[in-house]
C-alpha cells in the first residue's frame, strides 16, 4: 500500500503543479475568464483523481460506484447551463490529470530501466 500512496501522492502534486503551469498561459493568451473556466476544470479533475483513489483503495472491500464519472457529468451540465463558464476550457482542465499520468509512466520507465541497467 506504500507504493499505492506514493503513487497517490505523485499524481496529485504533478496535476496541481501542471495546473499552475497551464493557468498562466492560458491566463495571458486568452483571459482571465478562460483562465478561470480552465481552473474550474482542473479543481474538478483533482477532486475526480482523489475519488478515484478512494475508490482503488476501496478495490475488493465493496462495490465502486459511478460518483467520479458523475462529478464529470455534472461539471459539463453546469458549463452548458452557466454562462460564465465555457465548454471546451473546463473539459480541458479537468483532463489537466492526464499529462500527470504520463508523466509519471514516462518516469517510471526510464527509472525503471536505468535500474536494471545499473543491477547489470
Amino acid at each position: 500500500m506504500a507504493d499505492f500512496y506514493q503513487l497517490q501522492r505523485s499524481l496529485l502534486l504533478t496535476t496541481l503543479a501542471l495546473t499552475g503551469i497551464f493557468t498562466f498561459p492560458v491566463w495571458y493568451f486568452f483571459s482571465p475568464n478562460t483562465a478561470f473556466n480552465y481552473l474550474v476544470g482542473a479543481i474538478t479533475g483533482l477532486v475526480y483523481l482523489k475519488m478515484l483513489a478512494k475508490d482503488v483503495e476501496r478495490l475488493g472491500q465493496q462495490r465502486l460506484g459511478a460518483k467520479g464519472l458523475g462529478i464529470f457529468v455534472i461539471l459539463i451540465l453546469v458549463a452548458s447551463k452557466w454562462q460564465q463558464l465555457h465548454i471546451l476550457p473546463v473539459f480541458l482542465g479537468f483532463l489537466t490529470y492526464k499529462p500527470a499520468i504520463v508523466i509519471y509512466t514516462v518516469k517510471s520507465i526510464f527509472w525503471s530501466a536505468e535500474k536494471s541497467e545499473n543491477d547489470a
